[in-house]
């Protein structure tokens, strides 16, 4: 029984972060129910198609999910990486036991999380990360679809948040909306006269 973490959003200007956690049970992978799984890899490198596909496989064949969406406001209060953390603790918990094992992607989550190990490219690594960096990325970015019809004009249907050029542009124009994260520090919140003075002050230093 292996419960493997990851998350999504970490590098986005809007939305939330959302951090999933996954139980598998390893002895009935071999079951033919779950050969969709044999494609299992990092979700940043899995087409959107694809990552809905492994989605459905992976509630089909988890022992237990959890899953835990951490709002922009809570991120600028108590800071991205701290916000990250503790909602990995809190999968992990929500899973150990019965998991034997829990997997983590990258990060050391500190004594008061369930004993675990950290692994460097764990979502290329671990079928259990990279089913958790599967269900965080399609929970997130569904999320963000919905976000769209709520604050429309942001394009949060096509880049789910992230920073893009039509993204930034429309930020300086409108200025950001209640899910934009105001502590993440990205020349797309000023004038564009002003982005363009910090990005040749950046080159020229």
């Amino acid at each position: 029984m292996v419960a493997g973490a990851d998350e999504a959003g970490r590098g986005s200007l809007a939305g939330p972060l959302v951090v999933a956690g996954v139980l598998l049970d390893y002895a009935c992978l071999r079951d033919h129910r779950v050969r969709p799984l044999a494609l299992l890899n990092d979700s940043k490198q899995v087409s959107g198609e694809r990552r809905e596909e492994l989605f459905r496989a992976i509630v089909g064949c988890a022992e237990k999910i959890a899953v835990r969406v951490i709002p922009p406001g809570e991120i600028d209060r108590n800071g991205l990486h701290r916000s990250n953390l503790a909602g990995l603790r809190a999968v992990l918990a929500a899973l150990a036991p019965p998991a034997e094992a829990c997997l983590v992607d990258g990060f050391r989550l500190g004594p008061s999380a369930p004993p675990h190990r950290a692994v460097v490219d764990g979502d290329e690594r671990s079928a259990a990360i990279a089913a958790a960096s599967i269900v965080a990325k399609v929970t997130r970015d569904r999320y963000m679809r919905r976000a769209a019809a709520l604050y429309p004009g942001f394009g949060f249907e096509h880049h789910v948040g992230y920073i893009t050029p039509g993204h930034s542009a429309v930020v300086r124009e409108r200025g950001p909306c209640e899910i934009h994260r105001r502590s993440f520090q990205a020349l797309c919140y000023l004038p564009a006269e002003e982005a363009a003075r910090e990005v040749e002050a950046a080159l020229a230093g």
